[in-house]
């Protein structure tokens, strides 16, 4: 296990992925895809088998919730899920963790350990930081203003911000299917530094910008892939130059109240969580050691803006996952038939990603590691929230998975929980391999 004062390899890891694990996994702010944040993958291409990971897009944004859906699931389910979910736990690394289950069935949720290293019990309903699920509400946002004809996807990113290398020619679809060749700034070694000496401090989008515009380009734009925190954080600049207003307060209008997401918020520069909340804790920074790993729980999110800031709760989460899956309360069928085939082989897509028909996003930010994501073809969602980001399981700074996704080598605790849960289901969700 990688140790604090390995500091850049560490944080490469976890924030770029910003996190994925598993790519998309990958996600703190991380992504999703074979290749590890902030590196390239080939060339992308839309092949037939990229193109149908979501096998009926139509049937898919048409499905109409369960009758039974906000009943509890089946007890033979429960028993199943609960033994499944308990025995990935207990070969995670995280003190705590809530996960959730909604098919049209009914819907089971449940705590694990604790939610702090004093003993305090995890509960459902306890806040935490969502990372890189952030990046498909931002993603969700630009569609909605294209769906409005606020702003067009091929528009390039040098319409609204200046200094981008290779600007006038990187869309913004480029931007959300992580294709554009802008760096991650958390490739920066110097910002990295920074951060990991003060991690309270506050961001602006344009320093983190800046920071990935000075190690780009990575490759031409719609040549290869590379997850980048940098390019969501754009979008959101481009979020508000459009509509002349803060991101915050739109995805508060756009999103959550919709949704009725009562229990998400958008923090902005305050590194407060809403009560009920949990610890978060991390390997990242210049004071954890594996022994002792940093609580993060107060360090500030503002550099990771519309790329990973967005706070939640299991219930909001679920609500979200089938909103994403189908589009339904968030964009109109045409737009949402675009995002379920916009899928590259390597299977990212418009701020989404998708295995096994599977849709949805993994995110780490320093303590807090989660896995949100929808099934296609059966209107189920999973939601697994942690408090810690570290990856167990005899782990490198390169790790690679086994044939069985249930005993990968390395996985952060919220995927490894999304693998057992999604086994249980039917299909399971695979991981990436992470190069």
């Amino acid at each position: 296990m990688p140790s604090s004062r390995t500091a850049l390899p560490a944080l490469r890891r976890a924030l770029a992925l910003a996190t994925v694990a598993g790519a998309l996994v990958l996600a703190g702010c991380s992504g999703s895809s074979g290749a590890a944040p902030g590196t390239a993958s080939p060339s992308r291409s839309t092949t037939p088998a990229a193109a149908g990971c979501v096998a009926d897009p139509a049937r898919t944004i048409a499905a109409k919730p369960g009758a039974k859906t906000m009943s509890p699931l089946p007890a033979e389910t429960v028993a199943k899920l609960d033994a499944a979910a308990a025995k990935a736990f207990a070969l995670g690394a995280s003190p705590g963790a809530v996960v959730g289950v909604r098919t049209p069935e009914g819907t089971w949720t449940k705590a694990y350990g604790n939610a702090d290293l004093a003993g305090t019990p995890m509960q459902i309903g306890m806040h935490t930081r969502i990372a890189s699920l952030t990046k498909m509400y931002t993603a969700t946002i630009v569609l909605q203003l294209a769906q409005e004809g606020r702003l067009k996807l091929d528009d390039t990113i040098g319409k609204y911000v200046d200094g981008i290398p290779n600007g006038d020619t990187i869309t913004l679809t480029q931007l959300a299917d992580m294709t554009s060749g802008v760096a991650s700034y958390t490739m920066n070694k110097k910002l990295l530094e920074k951060y990991f000496a003060d991690p309270t401090a506050v961001y602006t989008p344009e320093e983190v910008i800046q920071a990935g515009a000075a190690v780009s380009p990575l490759f031409p734009p719609g040549e290869g892939f590379a997850y980048s925190n940098t390019n969501t954080v754009l979008l959101g600049k481009v979020i508000e130059k459009v509509t002349g207003e803060d991101v915050g307060r739109l995805m508060q209008t756009r999103i959550f109240d919709p949704l009725h997401l009562a229990d998400t918020s958008w923090p902005g520069t305050s590194a407060a969580l809403p009560e009920p909340y949990a610890r978060g804790y991390t390997l990242n920074g210049n004071s954890a050691t594996p022994d002792a790993p940093a609580d993060s729980t107060d360090w500030n999110p503002s550099w990771s803006f519309t790329a990973g800031e967005i706070i939640s709760d299991i219930d909001d989460l679920l609500t979200m996952g089938r909103a994403l899956g189908t589009g339904q309360g968030l964009v109109d069928a045409k737009t949402q038939t675009l995002r379920l085939t916009s899928f590259s082989d390597i299977g990212y897509g418009f701020g989404l990603s998708c295995s096994q028909g599977w849709v949805g996003h993994t995110g780490d930010l320093s303590g807090y590691n989660t896995s949100l994501f929808y099934d296609t073809a059966t209107d189920t969602t999973v939601a697994v929230q942690a408090n810690s980001d570290i990856a167990s399981g005899g782990c490198t700074t390169s790790p690679t998975l086994t044939d069985d996704p249930g005993d990968a080598i390395c996985q952060t605790p919220a995927v490894r929980l999304l693998v057992a849960l999604t086994g249980e289901l039917g299909t399971a969700y695979v991981p990436p391999p992470r190069k």
